[in-house]
């Protein structure tokens, strides 16, 4: 856990002609703040939480090799419209997909003198052409993340990558984490006031970012610490119901993948949405009594 930083300061006027700094050592300090005209105590308050994945990804990819550029893209096509079709069952307000294309040519090779392996990249030496679309899949609803992968791999792609989780928290979510970094901020300042015997004044600045506490007011260029550890302050997040109609949804896009030729539940695995890690700081400054 990091100290509390506790700084006081005073006025210049207040302070003694010959108790101010000399000038050649004038550059070794910052300019205080407007808030530090009086004694204060500046406490540095950290919050932390972990959230269930909202945002799941991953890609898919087709690939065909033909002598002729149009049948290796028109088989293509027709493998990634069977997946296609099963994902848009889903909804696109759950699951998205976009595609991407790439022709690479396959050319002609022969031996050097040397006997190395070497392509003749000529546009006349082109011997096929290997096409490939990629599907990008992103998960909206990370309750279907078991279902739609699968559904993915019952469709027999070339390569299919692993499945990627990542947090979006919410506003609410945010303004929740940030009101606790205040307030384990003013605990601190608090309990710090208490021990030092002093009386906590009212409140000078919130500084919802943190930064205010790391100010270099005493020393310029002084070395920080680097990130804070994180205190005991985390909730668990509690998993929210199914949405109404989610099971419907499940059971109609499995109806689909079926009419189109496929079958999930054979490759369905299990896969649960990781707890990620959601943080904030703040920078409370109290005048002091």
């Amino acid at each position: 856990m990091r100290a509390l930083c506790f700084i006081a300061a005073f006025a210049a006027a207040a302070l003694p002609a010959g108790a101010q700094p000399a000038p050649a050592e004038a550059g070794r300090y910052d300019r205080a703040p407007w808030w530090m005209d009086k004694p204060i105590i500046a406490a540095s308050g950290h919050a932390s939480s972990e959230l269930t994945a909202n945002r799941a990804s991953f890609s898919a990819s087709y690939q065909v090799v033909d002598k002729d550029l149009g049948e290796a893209t028109r088989a293509a096509a027709a493998k990634v419209k069977q997946l296609g079709a099963a994902l848009a069952a889903y909804g696109a307000d759950k699951v998205r997909v976009g595609t991407s294309f790439n022709v690479n040519p396959l050319y002609e090779q022969y031996r050097d003198k040397d006997g190395n392996l070497q392509e003749n990249e000529r546009a006349d030496r082109i011997k096929t052409y290997q096409v490939s679309i990629r599907l990008s899949v992103e998960l909206r609803e990370v309750r279907l993340a078991e279902q739609v992968y699968a559904t993915a791999i019952a469709a027999k792609p070339s390569s299919v990558e692993a499945m990627q989780f990542r947090l979006e928290p919410d506003d609410e979510a945010k303004a929740r984490i940030a009101r606790q970094a205040v307030a384990d901020a003013a605990t601190r300042a608090r309990a710090a006031a208490e021990a030092a015997g002093a009386r906590l004044g009212a409140v000078r600045l919130i500084d919802p970012t943190g930064r205010a506490c790391e100010t270099d007011v005493l020393v310029a260029g002084a070395p920080r610490d680097g990130q804070p550890n994180l205190p005991a302050m985390a909730y668990d997040s509690v998993a929210a119901p199914a949405p109404a109609g989610l099971q419907e949804v499940i059971v109609t896009s499995r109806k689909r993948a079926q009419e189109l030729g496929l079958n999930p539940d054979d490759m369905r695995l299990p896969m649960q949405p990781p707890l990620l890690l959601i943080e904030a700081s703040a920078c409370v400054v109290y005048g002091l009594g």
